[in-house]
C-alpha cells in the first residue's frame, strides 16, 4: 500500500508539473503561485536542516535506523515535507488551469492524507513517544491540522 501511494503521489505532482509547465514557460506565474512555491522551497529547506536526508523515506515506512526528530518544523507539524509538498503543488494548480490543477492537487491531499495515516501508524509502533509527540503537534498544518 506504501509503494502504490509514492506512485500515486509522484504521479499527480507529474501531471500538476506538465498542466502548469506551458503557463510557466510563458512567465505568466502569478504573485500568490510564486509566493506559495517560494514558502514551500523555505520548509522543504528548513526541514532538512533538522531531519537529514538519511533519516527518512519517501515510503511512509520508517527506517531501522531512523530517529524521531521533534524539533524545528517537527515542532509543530509532524508531516513538514507533505505540507511542503501540498504548498509546491498549490502553487502550480493556482498557474494552471483552474478546475484540473485545483483538482489534482486536491487528490494529492487526499495520497498524503492516506499516506500519513500509514505513516504514523508504524512511527507509533517503531517509537513509543510518538503518541506524546502526535498529542502536541498538527498533521499538516500548525495549530489547525
Amino acid at each position: 500500500m506504501g509503494s502504490l501511494l509514492v506512485a500515486l503521489q509522484l504521479g499527480l505532482l507529474l501531471l500538476q508539473a506538465a498542466w502548469a509547465a506551458p503557463r510557466i514557460f510563458q512567465g505568466a506565474i502569478p504573485l500568490v503561485a510564486g509566493a506559495a512555491a517560494g514558502l514551500s522551497v523555505a520548509l522543504a529547506a528548513w526541514t532538512l536542516r533538522h531531519n537529514r536526508l538519511g533519516n527518512f523515506n519517501i515510503r511512509p515506512l520508517p527506517k531501522a535506523s531512523g530517529l524521531l526528530v521533534t524539533s524545528g518544523p517537527y515542532r509543530w507539524i509532524r508531516h513538514p515535507m507533505y505540507t511542503s509538498l501540498l504548498l509546491g503543488a498549490a502553487a502550480l494548480a493556482g498557474i494552471s488551469e483552474p478546475f484540473a490543477g485545483w483538482l489534482t492537487w486536491s487528490a494529492l491531499a487526499l495520497v498524503l492524507f492516506l499516506k500519513s495515516t500509514l505513516e504514523e501508524r508504524w512511527m507509533r509502533e517503531k517509537h513509543p513517544d510518538y503518541g506524546a509527540y502526535a498529542a502536541s503537534s498538527k498533521r499538516f498544518l500548525p495549530w489547525l491540522f
